[in-house]
């Protein structure tokens, strides 16, 4: 499925990557995307290390504002940067597709 936002089209490829890789294999791949974007010294994903990493994933187009977006729609604890879980819950905030199976993935990994 895919969505538009601010001139940016997103393919949700997260529902195919779950049924491919397993929810384990999945969530290993959020936090190699998380370890892709974080700041390695801070070791969370800060405004300058969203920059300068976002065209790893594609995003090379994002303005400053649309990435200070990003940052502002996924901090959940206010401090201006994003950790692995705040990254991961935007993340499946994202994939609508997601959000609908997601009782089913947190049953599922709460069992591994």
């Amino acid at each position: 499925m895919a969505s538009r936002s601010n001139g940016v089209v997103f393919e949700d490829f997260f529902p195919t990557m779950v049924e491919k890789l397993g929810t384990e294999g999945f969530m290993k791949e959020l936090s190699n995307g998380f370890s892709l974007l974080m700041d390695g010294e801070k070791g969370v994903i800060t405004f300058e290390s969203l920059k300068r990493n976002s065209a790893f994933l594609g995003l090379q187009g994002m303005s400053d504002e649309d990435l200070r977006c990003m940052l502002r729609e996924g901090d959940l604890d206010g401090d201006g940067c994003l950790n692995e879980m705040e990254f991961s819950t935007l993340m499946f905030r994202l994939s609508p597709e997601l959000m609908q199976n997601s009782k089913e993935l947190l049953e599922e990994a709460l069992t591994l």
